[in-house]
């Protein structure tokens, strides 16, 4: 039913290929479109899988305009997440189109996509069609609120997820309105993230029951699970958590203060030992004997916060940094974009990559994690023109003749 993946092509950056991909052999059609399910196919692509990119015919996934043009024509976006894909077209709105997808689907392993619950159905490729025809079949099926509930058919956006799922309310001054929790993609991010973990599980499961499943996950659900104890509490003791800017709810001295040279630090004190150590950094070892709980100092926040405002205030960032790391002070400058790209921590760890695309020249996009001693992912392509890998993927994989191929182009099926 699966068909081994073809050699892969050389990487464009200077890193070594391993001999062998953690997920060579596995084929996965991604269907979905800007960034939630596509960034699952991203991570799987990451690791070796054959992730195949199928687009609408003429103007493709409108990732491709997302973000910050280049002169190829597509995104930087498109060009960092798309890695490493091949990429096809083909109209699932039209029967001819329906037929060639589900020849894929027969020698394919995974199915990601993101329309509105029932768009597939109404097509003739839903879960239950197509499992008839691959009973292995695994399907990654991301919308705004899942495939079930009342408010199924509903659109919606990561900024949409953040609000319904209690994060956007967190965020903000006290005094302020909700706003941003930093990238307006995050959820689309983190729920590619879950839907992998998703994905790898089910083929887990299916090398033991031979059997496919669909994933069923709703964007706001991503979100969600990640507010720690904000329903317990709730449940609880019936506790609303506010806005409170850069502070943590339990614990104290855990914020963002600013120092005499003028740059922002985050500072994290998450038990009684760390703010012993800070006390002694700061020279006042008896805040620890008169402040020795968190909850103590909870419940005295503002003279807390107070204190070790002043004392940032008055050291440079260089002797803030110096003197918390010679503490064993979790301490760290809050970062840029521009800082990140200077830093030696980032340059160590390879974070940046840095390759050479044919069609948008130099880039540099954020390395493949996560790290693997011995199957590690690899960067072997930046995001491909429109249609990039047609003769390739219905020639080489579906046994289509370069006519047929031209042919079914010209009739707008691909």
């Amino acid at each position: 039913m699966n068909t081994p993946l073809r050699q892969a092509t050389p990487p464009l950056a200077d890193h070594e290929i391993p001999k062998t991909s953690a997920l060579e052999g596995l084929r996965v059609l991604d269907i979905a479109t800007f960034v939630a399910a596509p960034f699952c196919g991203t991570i799987l692509a990451d690791f070796g899988a054959e992730v195949i990119k199928v687009e609408q015919p003429g103007g493709g996934d409108s990732l491709r305009q997302f973000g910050t043009a280049t002169e190829c024509g597509d995104s930087l976006v498109w060009l960092s997440e798309a890695r490493n894909k091949k990429a096809i077209t083909l109209d699932l709105r039209k029967p001819e189109g329906v037929a060639l997808f589900r020849q894929l689907v027969e020698k394919s392993d995974v199915v990601l996509e993101n329309f509105r619950p029932g768009t597939l159905e109404k097509w003739g490729i839903g879960f239950e069609a197509l499992r008839e025809i691959n009973p292995g079949l695994v399907m990654l099926r991301i919308s705004a609120y899942g495939q079930t509930g009342p408010k199924r058919g509903e659109p919606g956006f990561a900024r949409i997820a953040h609000a319904f799922a209690g994060l956007s309310w967190l965020a903000g001054e006290a005094d302020g309105p909700p706003v941003v929790p930093g990238s307006t993609s995050m959820a689309d991010y983190v729920s590619g993230m879950w839907g992998a973990i998703g994905v790898l599980t089910a083929l887990r499961a299916r090398e033991k029951t031979g059997k496919g499943q669909f994933i069923d996950l709703g964007l706001y659900e991503s979100v969600f699970r990640l507010l720690d104890e904000i329903a317990p509490a709730y449940a609880k003791f019936g506790t609303v958590r506010e806005r409170m800017g850069a502070d943590t709810v339990n614990v104290v001295p855990h914020s963002h203060y600013r120092t005499r040279t003028g740059e922002w630090v985050a500072l994290a004190c998450t038990n009684d030992k760390m703010f012993l150590r800070l006390a002694d950094v700061m020279g006042s070892p008896e805040l620890a004997r008169e402040f020795q709980t968190s909850a103590i100092r909870v419940a005295n926040r503002q003279y807390i916060n107070t204190v070790v405002s002043t004392w940032m205030g008055k050291h440079s960032l260089t002797e803030v940094l110096e003197k918390t790391r010679a503490g064993e002070v979790p301490c760290a400058q809050i970062y840029s974009i521009k800082e990140i790209f200077e830093d030696e921590q980032y340059k160590a760890r390879g974070n940046l990559l840095h390759v050479h695309d044919l069609r948008a020249g130099d880039l540099v996009v954020p390395a493949p994690l996560p790290r693997l001693s011995e199957t590690p992912p690899t960067f072997r392509h930046a995001g491909r023109a429109l249609g990039a890998d047609n003769e390739s993927v219905y020639g080489g994989l579906l046994g289509l003749s370069s006519e047929e191929v031209r042919a079914a182009s010209a009739r707008g099926v691909i």
